[in-house]
């Protein structure tokens, strides 16, 4: 039996959230994957239905996530079912929620400069998701985040205080795993827009992370 994979996408535009699932649904689909997008929230609250999937991608971009929205996909990702995104589609999302924040374990706050050239380096050479990867440079936002400090970290960024002097040499994380009960859960800072993954490194990353994290 084939393995299955939940998008559900919408929120902020800008952000290209449909767009983003399209791109790694097609590559979760040449892996062999089952794949629905879902438009609506509400695809949280069928719990029986999340409990059977392999893999739920968060691809909503700000909005605000219901008491029992929130249950449903934490309690999917609790038994079992993986759970993986990236930037503004998983961290900066919800942002009155903080269960939800506490799950993915990080939250935007910042992006100094906007689109500015930076480099992504690589911390787990060994980690199936970073494995053969070198450090990268990018051309996008570069996130500031509040992160948990129980992340497996496996990428980093370090800020130039450039254009906010005093975090000046602040190594931030760029690319975690952790652990929601039974759930393992992958994220990745990467990924303002959808142009972002025309860096090789940013969407293998991305795709690499989303099988991790799949059951």
């Amino acid at each position: 039996m084939a393995p299955k994979a939940l998008f559900v996408a919408g929120g902020y535009a800008p952000h290209t959230p449909f767009e983003s699932a399209n791109l790694f649904a097609s590559l979760l689909r040449e892996a062999g994957y089952e794949v629905e997008i879902s438009d609506t929230l509400d695809a949280y609250l069928d719990v029986e239905k999340l409990r059977a999937l392999n893999l739920i991608i968060p691809t909503w971009t700000m909005g605000k996530l219901s008491h029992d929205q929130f249950k449903g996909l934490a309690e999917a990702v609790s038994s079992g079912v993986g759970l993986g995104g990236w930037h503004g589609t998983m961290a900066d999302s919800f942002r009155e929620n903080t269960d939800y924040q506490f799950m993915v374990g990080g939250q935007w706050v910042a992006h100094p400069g906007n689109i500015i050239d930076y480099t992504v380096n690589i911390n787990a050479v060994q980690h199936p998701i970073t494995d053969g990867l070198r450090d990268f440079a990018m051309h996008s936002e570069q996130y500031y985040m509040h992160v948990d400090p129980s992340n497996q970290v496996l990428a980093t960024t370090t800020f130039s205080g450039e254009y906010v002097k005093w975090i000046d040499g602040v190594v931030m994380p760029v690319v975690w795993t952790r652990a929601w009960g039974s759930g393992r859960v992958f994220y990745c800072s990467l990924g303002h827009t959808v142009q972002d993954f025309d860096v090789p490194e940013a969407r293998e990353i991305v795709r690499r992370g989303l099988l991790w994290a799949s059951r």
